[in-house]
């Protein structure tokens, strides 16, 4: 699954956002959220497949762990993106601050 899609939904980012502090349960996980488990599963197992989390069994746990590989990828894809955006914005401050001078 493409990474761009699986980051689409609001609860897969922020279940990426409390994987940044390191592996943790899927109950723990759960317990963020106001949907039952096996919703937060069928999440997690999108991010998955699309390479942003990894499973470990621990037990009866299942253990979920932020993969940084798919996220490097973005962040080396979106980079001359930032840079666009950051100088056109610095122009933009450049110019409001001429127009503030006059």
């Amino acid at each position: 699954m493409d990474v761009f899609a699986a980051l689409a939904s609001p609860v897969r980012r922020e279940l990426t956002a409390l994987l940044l502090d390191g592996p943790r349960p899927v109950n723990d996980l759960a317990a963020h959220f106001a949907m039952s488990r096996p919703s937060v599963s069928e999440h997690l197992k999108v991010l998955r497949d699309a390479g942003l989390v990894s499973e470990q069994r621990s037990g009866r746990q299942r253990i979920y762990r932020l993969e940084a590989g798919p996220l490097r990828e973005l962040s080396e894809w979106l980079g001359p993106y930032e840079r666009f955006w950051r100088e056109r914005l610095s122009d933009l401050r450049e110019l409001l601050d001429e127009e503030d001078d006059r």
